[in-house]
């Protein structure tokens, strides 16, 4: 993403977007804007709702992600009245012109996952996370990553958290195979409270014009293939906060169904995808990557999709984590709210030909999974069978 979004539910603003035709003859850029997941803090927040903050429970009523105060409606309605000033929107990340080859940038944070880094003080993968949900966006257009910059806000500087949560934007980058080639430490008293900072980055990577990733040769029967996601990664955390605090709860129990803590559960770093992804791509028959989070399924495959076309997923194809099927049942969320608000298990899906499709899953190595979860059809939108 771009544009000061966050990972809950936010608004991508990139320089172009990856359909072709976003990218002028004459070689100038164009805004990108998309409704990913909550532009936290920063960028104001996507909650347009009036709800208090208490819990709202009603009787037979499952939670939703309005209830938490995201409403991903509204952060649509926002990206089309933009859409009217900057024509040319829906990539995951923003194409810049450059001799053969575009620069890729997209932009992110990790929502109110930071909320849950304090309660645990666990720091030292926050910026995994902050790393992978920007150069996730990006490789969906085949780009490699080249350099990382991040920006860590703070009412009163700790060093100690601030080193931990810096070796985890290294330890990203290195997953990522680019360079923290900088970043900003800012310390503003009186805007955050005791123990609180909040964290924005940006990546930037490459791709040969000719190598695009955009969507534009799909056609119906081709297969969808996702890969696996550690868990919640790093959207929706407002709803799970909510969920937990309804369950009874704390961080430190055993995750019902589980052999972990809620802690260690939810804070499972993001999955960074980068290198999977280029190898998969490296081996021919990718037309299309999706990366998974705010929005879920519902809002992010349709985004690489040609008009007139559509995706079947096929329910039980694929690993839920137990963490979902607890945050679902003690939520009591309907199967559409956790299909738009959460990854469900899977963190990013590819659109192959069916050859690569076969390809894939018949050459996959013994510690790799990828699941065979749907194909695209004629029509709009995503429906399950």
């Amino acid at each position: 993403m771009s544009f000061s979004a966050c990972a809950e539910s936010s608004l991508c603003f990139a320089a172009a977007t990856a359909k072709p035709h976003s990218v002028k003859s004459n070689g100038a850029s164009m805004l990108s804007y998309g409704l990913r997941a909550p532009i936290d803090r920063y960028g104001g927040v996507l909650s347009t709702s009036r709800k208090s903050n208490r819990i709202v429970a009603e009787a037979g009523k499952g939670l939703t992600y309005r209830d938490a105060g995201v409403d991903i409606d509204a952060g649509s309605e926002l990206v089309r009245r933009i859409a009217k000033m900057a024509p040319g929107i829906g990539g995951f990340g923003g194409l810049f012109p450059l001799g053969d080859s575009y620069l890729v940038a997209g932009t992110d944070g990790v929502g109110t996952k930071v909320l849950l880094a304090f309660e645990t003080g666990i720091h030292d993968t926050i910026g995994i996370d902050l790393v992978a949900m920007s150069v996730n966006d990006i490789v969906t257009s085949g780009a490699k990553p080249l350099f990382f910059l991040d920006y860590f806000a703070t009412g009163h500087l700790d060093v100690d958290v601030a080193e931990k949560v810096i070796k985890g934007i290294v330890d990203g980058c290195k997953q990522s195979d680019c360079v923290l080639l900088g970043g900003e430490t800012a310390e503003m008293p009186g805007l955050y409270k005791e123990g609180e900072y909040d964290l924005s980055g940006c990546a930037v990577g490459i791709v040969k014009k000719d190598s695009v990733i955009n969507g534009t040769n799909i056609v119906a029967g081709d297969i969808l293939i996702g890969l696996p996601s550690s868990g919640v990664h790093s959207n929706g955390f407002s709803l799970v906060r909510r969920v937990l605090a309804q369950s009874g709860l704390s961080l430190k129990d055993q995750l019902p169904g589980g052999d972990i803590t809620i802690a260690e559960a939810l804070m499972a770093p993001t999955v960074i995808y980068v290198k999977q992804v280029l190898d998969l791509v490296s081996k021919g028959g990718v037309k299309g990557i999706a990366h998974i989070t705010g929005g879920g399924f519902t809002d992010n495959i349709p985004r690489i999709f040609p008009e007139g076309l559509g995706a079947v997923i096929y329910d039980g194809s694929w690993e839920v984590p137990v963490v979902f099927k607890w945050l679902q049942e003690a939520g009591k969320i309907e199967d559409s709210e956790m299909r738009r608000t959460f990854n469900m298990g899977v963190g990013m899906v590819l659109v192959v030909s069916p050859e690569a499709a076969n390809r894939i899953l018949e050459n996959k190595g013994e510690t790799e999974k990828f699941y065979r979860m749907g194909e695209v059809v004629k029509g709009n939108g995503v429906t399950y069978s």
